[in-house]
């Protein structure tokens, strides 16, 4: 089979149907979403089922959402925490906020979940820290200021998950003036250089096309 974004597709939907399932409440999200015209860049759902592993595997009861939208991976995130655990989602957008809400108290885990409104650079800083994992999924522009505050308000430890690396291949080109591509390379780039953090990156190819993230842990 040729190697091409239908076939990347197509094999993403498989894998999605094998190992995620039908789910009514995450779907009952997406539609929900959708009806309220918010942008389809929520994660896929074998990276939900990633997330949602990565937080059990790690043992996170406090988890940092930056950039909520939909609410989609925020109940993935939410069911892995238990009922004892939290996560505190930072959505710039009250809109959007209002759609996340209803969809993540419809999925029965609203009582997990405390949204908070306002630009990540305003609300990060008034956060209490201790975060056991953080997840990264907002305005690219931004990465260098929420990895910042994903060390500050973590611990030795914490998982840190950087979205949507792979910008179709393009972080390679150190002279693009695409400001998505420009965040990107200087989040990355603060990964690898910033004592504070052990990292790695991966692409990923799929129904989102030819992405990736990037793997950290606060040292």
């Amino acid at each position: 089979m040729d190697s091409t974004p239908a076939a990347w597709s197509d094999a993403d939907v498989y894998l999605s149907e094998l190992l995620v399932g039908d789910d009514p409440d995450l779907e009952r999200a997406l539609a929900a979403q959708r009806d309220a015209g918010l942008p389809a860049i929520e994660v896929a759902p074998v990276s939900g089922k990633l997330l949602n592993l990565i937080a059990r595997i790690s043992g996170a009861r406090r988890v940092l959402e930056i950039g909520t939208l939909g609410g989609y991976s925020t109940i993935w995130l939410a069911r892995a925490v238990g009922s004892e655990g939290r996560v505190v989602t930072v959505e710039a957008e009250a809109g959007n906020a209002a759609v996340a809400r209803a969809s993540i108290d419809a999925a029965g885990v609203g009582e997990r979940v405390d949204i908070r409104i306002g630009r990540g650079a305003d609300v990060l800083p008034t956060l209490v820290g201790g975060f056991d994992l953080v997840f990264i999924d907002a305005d690219k522009e931004s990465n260098t200021i929420y990895l910042d505050w994903a060390a500050k308000l973590g611990h030795p430890g914490t998982v840190v998950i950087l979205d949507n690396i792979g910008r179709e291949g393009e972080i390679v080109r150190g002279d693009s003036t695409d400001s998505k591509v420009v965040g990107t390379r200087e989040g990355l780039q603060m990964l690898g250089e910033d004592p504070r953090f052990d990292a790695t990156a991966l692409q990923t190819v799929g129904v989102k096309g030819w992405d990736g993230f990037a793997l950290a842990v606060v040292v």
